[in-house]
């Protein structure tokens, strides 16, 4: 008999640690969700982005933003994103580097 009430002891010991297993997620589970920051926090690629809307011509065989309001030729970083757009007004996300007068290209859009 006490053979008996061990066995359905075990049985019910198993059954509700199974039940609270399947409700605690696994610990890779939490890894991920701790590691990967929340989408709604900036990125430091985008967080000092500014816009700049002008028309991408080539000089001297290099792409460059022309700024026409105010009077502005900017260099672009990267040639090979630019090269689409040449001739097209256009509206360029990036980062200024004044010293160098060189947009960091994140994205452009015509307008």
């Amino acid at each position: 008999m006490k053979r008996a009430y061990a066995y359905v002891c075990l049985l019910a010991f198993g059954l509700v640690g199974g039940t609270i297993l399947s409700v605690v997620p696994a610990p890779a589970q939490i890894a991920i969700t701790v590691s990967n920051p929340s989408a709604t926090q900036p990125d430091n690629a985008t967080k000092d982005a500014q816009t700049f809307l002008g028309r991408i011509t080539q000089t001297e065989g290099t792409f460059v933003l022309v700024d026409t309001e105010n009077k502005a030729t900017f260099q672009l970083d990267d040639q090979e994103k630019a090269k689409p757009f040449d001739g097209k007004t256009v509206k360029v996300t990036g980062k200024l580097d004044p010293d160098k007068n060189i947009i960091h290209v994140l994205d452009i859009q015509v307008v």
